[in-house]
């Protein structure tokens, strides 16, 4: 029997194409045809018997709140209770009464980056200048690393670009495949600049580029590549200089000097927070990417609100769901299972017997967060 092989890698022109050109336009475009809206609004699932909706940990990203509304009302049809704050990643965002983010930052008693949810009423960043231009400053350093990403194929970083293909058995015609590839897109990147819409430079464009090729080379190639992409991007990710993000404690008094909330997510990376005692109203002990110390950290969390010293307040419990609705307009074929699975308000672990058994100690539950974590912003 002969053993199957895989599609070798094919020569690609480097002069930019209509077709090439006519795709880039296609994947950083941030408008929705028909087809996508109807996917965004129409959930897989009903939750008839869920009646209070706590999500204070999710990504817009560019689709309009009414279509994420929708969504979210036809899931959850008897909701009558809820909290829905978006995190959009270092860019403050508003949904109802509430605005949110998510903060890249660094933690320097632990020397690595970190995330913090930040929430607040309206009204209090109306004026929030200086917490606006740390987000901006933060925003940009962080789409740099696109730039990295694309430099270390087409520069080439000779280093990474080995170690990558090592890591993942891709032969010199692939790597030439992609270098060729990432170089128009970083040229035509350049050429149609100001009227990019920023929410597309972040390092996804590349593996939405590459996505689209799938109809041309087919999914076995396209696979093969984006294994190499993922292994240049992880290096770039860890080598990238943490020095230029603020500091964790910056940008928490910040927050807290505009009156707003601060939350700890993703759990399994950033739990050690919880040891330096940073000035925190909770953390996530639950999302789809981090379950695996989630009784651990309720555990922790009610130990410390028994020891806390007299008018400190409780640190709170959230489950997050980390939900990025860009995966919802994505072709179902060529969206990720596992990023596609979430949902704002979906949180199974607050239903989950062994959790709840322990959230009944800690007089938990989602209802006392809500009513808990308003006050909270209010105060």
């Amino acid at each position: 029997m002969k053993a199957a092989t895989c599609p070798a890698a094919v020569k690609v022109s480097p002069e930019i194409t209509d077709d090439d050109r006519a795709l880039f336009h296609e994947v950083i475009s941030t408008d929705l045809a028909d087809w996508q809206i109807e996917q965004v609004e129409t959930p897989s699932k009903i939750y008839p018997r869920q009646e209070k909706l706590l999500a204070v940990h999710w990504h817009p990203e560019f689709v309009p709140f009414k279509h994420i509304s929708r969504r979210v009302e036809k899931m959850f049809p008897n909701v009558q209770d809820k909290l829905m704050i978006p995190t959009q990643h270092n860019v403050l965002m508003s949904y109802g009464d509430y605005t949110g983010v998510e903060v890249d930052c660094y933690a320097s008693g632990f020397n690595q980056k970190v995330q913090l949810l930040l929430h607040f009423e309206n009204e209090k960043v109306k004026e929030a200048h200086v917490l606006k231009s740390m987000l901006a400053h933060t925003f940009k350093y962080r789409s740099s690393q696109l730039f990295e990403y694309m430099d270390t194929i087409t520069k080439p970083m000779e280093d990474r670009i080995e170690k990558a293909a090592k890591a993942t058995g891709a032969d010199e015609d692939l790597v030439e495949m992609v270098r060729v590839y990432v170089t128009k897109i970083q040229t035509m990147l350049d050429e149609e600049w100001s009227s990019v819409p920023k929410d597309s430079i972040k390092n996804k464009l590349l593996k939405n580029y590459f996505d689209a090729l799938r109809p041309k080379y087919g999914d076995t190639l396209i696979n093969r590549l984006q294994a190499y992409l993922k292994a240049i991007k992880k290096q770039v990710k860890t080598d990238f200089s943490l020095k230029f993000f603020y500091r964790a404690t910056e940008v928490i008094e910040e927050a807290r000097s505009l009156g707003g909330c601060v939350v700890i997510p993703h759990p399994e990376e950033f739990w050690p927070i919880l040891l330096a005692k940073y000035d925190v109203d909770g953390i996530e002990a639950w999302n789809p990417q981090s379950q695996r110390y989630t009784e651990f950290l309720i555990s922790v969390v009610n130990e410390q609100n028994i020891k806390r010293p007299a008018g400190n307040k409780e640190l709170l419990i959230f489950m997050g769901d980390d939900c990025h609705m860009s995966e919802k307009t994505k072709p179902v074929e060529t969206q990720d299972p596992t990023k596609a699975a979430r949902e704002i308000g979906l949180q199974p672990a607050w239903d989950d017997l062994n959790i709840r058994k322990k959230l009944i100690i800690s007089g938990i539950n989602r209802s006392s967060v809500i009513e808990e974590y308003k006050a909270r912003m209010a105060g």
